[in-house]
Formats: C-alpha cells, structure tokens, sequence
C-alpha cells in the first residue's frame, strides 16, 4: 500500500482513484465504482462523490492506496 498525498483534508472519491493512479480516466472512476469493485476502509461503496479524509484506505481491483496530507 502506498501513501497518497492530497493536500488538504478531503477528497472526493471519483478523484482520487484517478490521482492515486489507481485507474487511468474519470470515466472508468465511474464504471468501476459503479460495478462495486472499489472498497473504502474494507467496505464496497458505490457514490463517487464519497469524501475521503486522511487515513482512509481505498482498494481497487487488488490495488490499495491510503490519503495522506
């Protein structure tokens, strides 16, 4: 797993899958996020607009990254 900074203290979901390179375009964000293969803290979620804040983990596809400061 790997730490990702972000700035400030939130992020939406959608957007942060593409700055952790978790994905390679806001339209798969969108797919994948949809189709349930993304976890927040071991928990499937589904809204694209979740806010994440520092410490939260997300996996997709087998790939994890936590939002750092």
């Amino acid at each position: 797993m790997r730490d990702v900074s972000i700035g400030s203290d939130m992020i939406r979901l959608g957007q942060f899958l593409k700055l952790a390179d978790l994905i390679e375009t806001g339209g798969e964000a969108k797919i994948v996020i949809a189709s349930g293969d993304v976890t927040v803290n071991g928990e499937v979620d589904v809204r694209r607009g979740r806010q994440l804040h520092p410490g939260d983990v997300v996996e997709v596809l087998g790939r994890e990254a936590r939002v750092a400061v």
